[in-house]
């Protein structure tokens, strides 16, 4: 399959950035996102595109990257791509999987562009929920493609980094190599992965994110949103907690057959850091490409909710099949509900909600 256009669903800071960059490289490119946000989308459609601005380009690039069309109707975005390209967040996979699964064709590859939350395996759940019997071309990768930021009310992307390799699985795992020759007409940065389960334990968020920032809770309630986590949250105390959540991660993936890259593996060759000679710490707060992000502005926000929810609650119930103890990832969990007053464990992605309740291992990776 040559791929010519492709349909970007989620106007969000991946979204944005996907759309100008990939229709830099000569696609035909659609932006859509959902009615109830098609405010997002005002001033792009207005301008007809986006502003592409790379910063750490020498010299300073900026380009304005006119789109092919911009709009909240899901059957013009999706008509004729070869992909159709979510970046979306966790939370949000199932409300994109039922305006989607009605319009889009067995021969349209759908592929999950963010940080990884099973969304292949929620996507079909979804559509069989609704009684759509097709055969999707489903796959997704472990993080988003790209360090970047987007800013919807001026149609404007600072783009920092494009990754250089994320990991990637099809579902089922059969049509890995036939879908990834189709996105690395795309992405060359693509590599193969075991399957969803491995995608889903090299997504590096939930291990970064959540405990880190419930150290810093009070720093981020107290700062109105002027809260730089990779430049002063990632301390040479709180990394200790992030170590801790990362050797339960790579002991789950052992357990399930994966050598997992640990932090500064991850992140390094991706190129989110300079080398993998230093310190985690050092590294985080020194990074050309994290140190430019700031955030969480509040405790409310996705480093909480969505990386505890989506993914933590996932590790632990996989630790669980896994026989591995998981007593950091379950004391971020149990301190997320407190602060929070909500309770992940019943409303977070569990496996008995992706329908692999009561599974093994071997039946587990079988499913997938």
């Amino acid at each position: 399959m040559m791929v010519k256009k492709v349909a970007i669903l989620g106007a969000g800071n991946g979204g944005m950035t996907a759309a100008a960059d990939l229709k830099e490289q000569g696609f035909e490119i659609s932006l859509y996102e959902l009615p109830q946000f098609g405010n997002n989308l005002k001033v792009m459609q207005e301008k007809g595109g986006i502003l592409l601005q790379e910063p750490n380009e020498v010299p300073f690039k900026e380009v304005f990257l006119p789109l092919d069309l911009i709009t909240t109707d899901i059957q013009a975005a999706v008509k004729d791509a070869q992909i159709i390209m979510l970046t979306i967040p966790g939370f949000a996979i199932e409300a994109f999987a039922e305006v989607l699964a009605p319009v889009a064709t067995e021969d349209q590859v759908i592929f999950f562009n963010g940080a990884a939350a099973m969304g292949c395996v929620r996507f079909a759940n979804k559509a069989k929920d609704m009684g759509i019997d097709k055969k999707f071309k489903l796959c997704e990768v472990n993080s988003l493609s790209y360090g970047t930021r987007g800013f919807a009310d001026e149609a404007r992307v600072e783009l920092t980094l494009r990754v250089k390799k994320l990991f990637f699985a099809a579902y089922p795992k059969e049509d890995t190599a036939e879908l990834l020759d189709v996105c690395k007409q795309i992405y060359k940065c693509l590599v193969p992965a075991k399957n969803v389960w491995h995608t889903t334990l090299e997504n590096g968020n939930p291990e970064v994110h959540p405990g880190p920032c419930m150290l810093n809770a009070g720093r981020i309630d107290y700062s109105n949103g002027e809260f730089w986590l990779y430049r002063e949250g990632i301390t040479k105390h709180t990394v200790n907690v992030l170590h801790a959540i990362e050797h339960e991660r790579m002991e789950v993936g052992k357990a399930f057959g994966f050598d997992l890259e640990d932090a500064v593996q991850s992140r390094y060759r991706r190129g989110y850091f300079s080398n993998d000679k230093e310190d985690l710490q050092t590294l985080f707060n020194t990074s050309e490409v994290f140190t430019k992000i700031k955030g969480p502005t509040s405790v409310t926000g996705r480093y909480f909710t969505e990386d505890i929810s989506n993914g933590l609650v996932l590790w632990s119930n996989m630790g669980k099949v896994a026989n591995v103890p998981t007593p950091n990832i379950d004391a971020v969990i149990v301190l997320g509900c407190s602060l929070l007053q909500e309770d992940f464990y019943t409303t977070g992605l569990t496996l008995e909600k992706l329908g692999f309740g009561g599974m093994n291992i071997d039946q587990m990776e079988a499913n997938v």
